[in-house]
């Protein structure tokens, strides 16, 4: 089982929570931002933490890129942040050659910022799965080979039944799943003919945002055979969010 804290480096009280959870819990990896505006303070608390798996949280959606906007301007707005409409945004990726190529760059300079850090690269996930993303993808699979990645996180999280407290509920899970299928079965291939680690489900894309005591306690007592990952955005307070 891999317990992972997503958006490390947003804010302080993300980061102190993370650090908790991993020194007095059982958080064991954490996923950095390498760009947010508290990424140094997580990499401080990082390099002082070696038992903390530590990877890369790529963000193309709803925050602000590596490179400065003038060298990347088919991927921001005018306040230099990237969309958060994720459907415009991921047409334009797929059919436009001049879009990629920006988003190379990017996603490259991620992956530098990184490697600058100078911490082990355990995995590669992103922001708002926008790995799922075939374009987004290749390129990570492409790129991270020059960083020495070997693991992505694999999107897949079949709904618990012990989650399920209402019909309503139920719909809205399964058919979340149901849609993301295909584009998980793709990307589970594509990891398998590069030789990239995956989990076998992953436990978090549900109940972004509400990952609280009782939904924790159901999810560990239901866990299904392989390799299990649960994901959450701990904070010890308040802090201006960003969409998890």
């Amino acid at each position: 089982m891999i317990v992972t804290g997503d958006d490390f480096g947003v804010s302080i009280p993300v980061n102190e929570a993370i650090t908790k959870a991993h020194q007095k819990g059982i958080l064991t990896t954490t996923s950095l931002m390498v760009v947010a505006p508290a990424s140094n303070d997580a990499v401080t608390r990082a390099r002082s933490m070696p038992t903390l798996n530590v990877g890369l949280h790529l963000v193309l959606a709803n925050g602000r890129p590596c490179l400065p906007p003038g060298k990347i301007p088919a991927l921001v707005n005018a306040q230099g942040e990237f969309s958060s409409n994720q459907v415009t945004g991921g047409l334009r990726m797929f059919f436009l050659p001049g879009v990629r190529r920006q988003l190379e760059a990017e996603i490259r300079a991620q992956f530098e910022a990184f490697r600058e850090t100078g911490l082990p690269l355990d995995h590669v996930n992103t922001h708002k799965h926008m790995h799922l993303h075939p374009t987004v993808l290749e390129m990570i699979i492409r790129i991270g080979k020059n960083y020495g990645m070997q693991a992505i996180r694999l999107p897949d999280e079949r709904p618990l039944n012990a989650l399920i407290n209402s019909r309503k509920e139920r719909i809205r899970r399964y058919a979340l799943w149901l849609f993301l299928m295909p584009w998980v079965a793709r990307m589970k291939k594509r990891l398998q003919a590069n030789a990239i680690q995956y989990n076998d489900q992953v436990y978090g894309l549900h109940d972004s945002g509400h990952m609280h005591k009782e939904t924790l306690v159901r999810i560990l007592a239901n866990l299904p055979t392989g390799l299990s990952e649960i994901y959450l955005h701990p904070a010890t307070g308040r802090w201006d969010s960003i969409d998890p």
